[in-house]
């Protein structure tokens, strides 16, 4: 797909020219979602898949972004909106903070099918957005995009990118039937999906905030670790609920940890095959 589509110099947003995608890309859009919706039907959390259900995302080919955006209001005052790719951290924050979520308007092609480094449709659409009908999950985004625009004054940036990592984009969470995936960066990923509940080799470490955010994660691999919470109401209080500043002080050495590092003081649920071989092997704790 092409567009020429104008730019707005304020906030990147595009018309998503749903016309013009192909019908090829279309195709490509219906291959994605029934592979991944059959692989998450027992991995991904209830209300991730409920979403998927409400926005009727598999109604045929990509979704246009007025039909989806018709329920989405109706349900947590969110919509989406087309940019062309990767916009400045402001604009990101800022929409977030307005209740507009920013999604990539081209689909990757059939050569790139199990993976692409820049965000999609695919994965913007089928990944983020689905959970953006859950009220709990739309507030939380929400007050991320009002915490990002006051991070940037406190040069915490880093810092809050490792909170969007582990939860919005890598996150698990706690239920009756066991750890399901929320985060868009595994719902959208076939080999992730199945490697961040299947695999021996990861850690899967109870929530903190403070732990998070000092967090240093992949973005050329699977996650060496997982953070779980136990549900989208903690999420909301350990975040939300919170007075950052002080914390913004307290992390004043910025992101100190190694992706697959353990601490004496984490609460372990699975540690990982990998980082226990290691530890063993340098006589370290965890």
């Amino acid at each position: 797909m092409s567009s020429h589509a104008v730019i707005r110099d304020d906030d990147y947003v595009i018309d998503q020219n749903w016309a013009g995608y192909t019908t090829d890309e279309h195709a490509v859009w219906d291959f994605l979602y029934r592979r991944q919706r059959d692989i998450l039907a027992d991995r991904a959390d209830e209300a991730l898949l409920a979403g998927h259900e409400a926005l009727n995302l598999n109604r045929g080919g990509i979704p246009d972004f007025r039909v989806i955006n018709a329920e989405l209001k109706a349900r947590t005052g969110f919509e989406v909106v087309a940019v062309p790719g990767l916009v400045p951290d402001e604009v990101f924050f800022t929409h977030l903070a307005k209740r507009r979520f920013p999604a990539g308007q081209f689909i990757r092609g059939r050569r790139q099918l199990d993976y692409l480094q820049e965000p999609d449709i695919f994965h913007d659409v089928f990944g983020h957005v689905p959970l953006l009908t859950n009220p709990m999950f739309a507030d939380y985004l929400e007050a991320y995009g009002k915490g990002g625009l006051r991070a940037m004054q406190f040069g915490k940036l880093k810092n809050l990118a490792a909170l969007y990592w582990y939860t919005v984009e890598f996150g698990l969470i706690e239920t009756p039937k066991g750890l399901r995936i929320y985060g868009a960066g595994i719902s959208s990923s076939k080999d992730e999906s199945i490697f961040a509940l299947d695999d021996p080799s990861p850690n899967r470490l109870r929530f903190n905030l403070a732990r998070v955010m000092r967090t240093e994660y992949r973005i050329d691999d699977h996650q060496q670790t997982y953070f779980v919470i136990r549900s989208y109401k903690d999420l909301i209080h350990a975040t939300v609920d919170q007075d950052f500043a002080p914390l913004y002080m307290r992390l004043a050495d910025g992101v100190t940890y190694k992706p697959d590092t353990i601490l004496p003081s984490d609460d372990v649920i699975t540690q990982g095959t990998q980082a226990y071989a290691l530890a063993k092997i340098a006589g370290t704790p965890g």
